[in-house]
């Protein structure tokens, strides 16, 4: 097939285009660079380009007869978004709009959307199974939402077929070490976590310790890039094979507190770097847990590295390998 990747050159989507690439797909890659990297890049052809900019994904998709779209590319930081909403919705959702009424254009009417468990804001209860209605609690679920929600529309008043997946704490590495995060400003704990232990940042704050879990602070489902790379293939090879529109969770189906989290990499790295509790971020949930139950069971989705201890391991060689790469 020959797929476009929007947002290939990042880190979610630099693991879908390997993994294309190394099936033998046709990948066109397509990124404005603005958090993407080059060297990211292992299979297909890199377009620079903008989701903003409609008429250049014109001359694309008029120039390339596409089977498919995996739209990655997306401003991902909650935080960020909180303090510049309308960058999110400009280029979370406009610029998805912009990328959909192309694929209408030229009749590619498969796509696989990048979505979030941030649809779900706090929910009720946990795990969260797809059923529980969106109720995102910032700008960055918001706009999320809203792709999902023009996606349903637009499913219904054409053949256009989607499926939208949203995951968790998506952490680790290309076992081969060839790829991973690159982000500046990481905000992720587990990479977080990883740069103190190398001594990039003086320490790691734990943000809440009198949540109702057993030991007080946040927990998270976390899912290693690998397997929710595989969950976007077969929802690629679901729409190739005819099959309609679907939203599905990905996750493993359980968590670990922010405590558990940093005691598993100390363990991996044999370091004992600081960590030091503070107060409570506004809107984190207690519990975040995906119930991925109907992925399992409608498109045969069987993760394999449901392991933390290994998550943590691939992320910590590709965090050295970046620090080498700068000495």
């Amino acid at each position: 097939m020959k797929i476009l990747v929007t947002g290939g050159a990042g880190y979610i989507g630099s693991h879908m285009v390997r993994t294309l690439g190394e099936q033998g797909h046709d990948v066109v890659v397509y990124d404005n660079l603005s958090t993407g990297h080059r060297e990211s890049v292992l299979h297909g052809r890199l377009v620079v380009g903008d989701t903003a900019d409609a008429a250049a994904l014109d001359r694309l998709f008029a120039a390339e007869r596409f089977d498919a779209v995996a739209h990655f590319a997306a401003s991902i930081v909650v935080e960020e978004s909180v303090r510049e909403p309308l960058k999110y919705y400009r280029n979370n959702f406009s610029n998805a709009l912009n990328l959909i009424d192309v694929c209408l254009r030229h009749q590619v009417e498969r796509f696989v959307f990048s979505s979030t468990a941030a649809v779900y804001g706090i929910p009720a209860e946990s795990p969260v199974t797809e059923d529980v209605p969106p109720a995102p609690i910032n700008p960055y679920g918001s706009s999320k939402a809203m792709v999902e929600q023009a996606l349903r529309d637009v499913s219904r008043a054409s053949q256009f077929r989607y499926v939208a997946l949203r995951y968790f704490n998506v952490a680790g590495a290309d076992e081969m070490v060839r790829i991973g995060q690159k982000y500046k400003d990481a905000t992720h704990l587990i990479t977080l976590s990883l740069r103190t232990a190398l001594g990039l940042r003086p320490r790691l704050n734990i943000f809440g310790t009198d949540y109702e879990t057993p030991d007080g602070t946040c927990i998270r489902d976390y899912i290693h890039v690998d397997d929710l790379i595989d969950a976007h293939v077969l929802a690629l090879g679901h729409l190739m094979a005819g099959g309609g529109s679907k939203i599905y969770n990905c996750g493993y189906g359980h968590g670990y507190s922010v405590k558990e989290v940093v005691r598993a990499v100390r363990e991996v790295t044999g370091i004992g770097f600081p960590a030091v509790e503070a107060g409570r971020r506004a809107g984190d949930p207690p519990a975040l847990i995906a119930d991925s139950a109907l992925i399992r069971k409608e498109l045969g989705w069987r993760p394999s590295r449901d392991d933390l201890q290994y998550i943590i391991r691939t992320a910590w060689e590709w965090e050295k390998k970046v620090v080498n790469r700068k000495q």
